[in-house]
């Protein structure tokens, strides 16, 4: 049970790097000037992107919470 705080912390510290690792890719692409179509591309991709890792930083801080109350 000592080990939920730490591994839920380290999961929302991925899924945080994640958001940013999306906010990084959509000021990329439109930054590249490109097509209509190529950007929605992009940006679907990165919206995909952003929710998954929304998703893991909210199951990390599920978990920290559980391991707060647990301790």
């Amino acid at each position: 049970m000592d080990m939920l705080v730490p591994a839920g912390a380290v999961i929302t510290v991925l899924g945080l790097l994640g958001l940013i690792y999306c906010i990084v890719e959509v000021a990329r692409a439109k930054r590249a000037e490109l097509g209509e179509d190529a950007l929605r591309a992009r940006l679907q991709k990165a919206v995909a992107l952003n929710l998954g890792a929304l998703g893991v930083s909210a199951l990390g801080l599920m978990i920290v919470v559980v391991g707060v109350f647990l301790a």
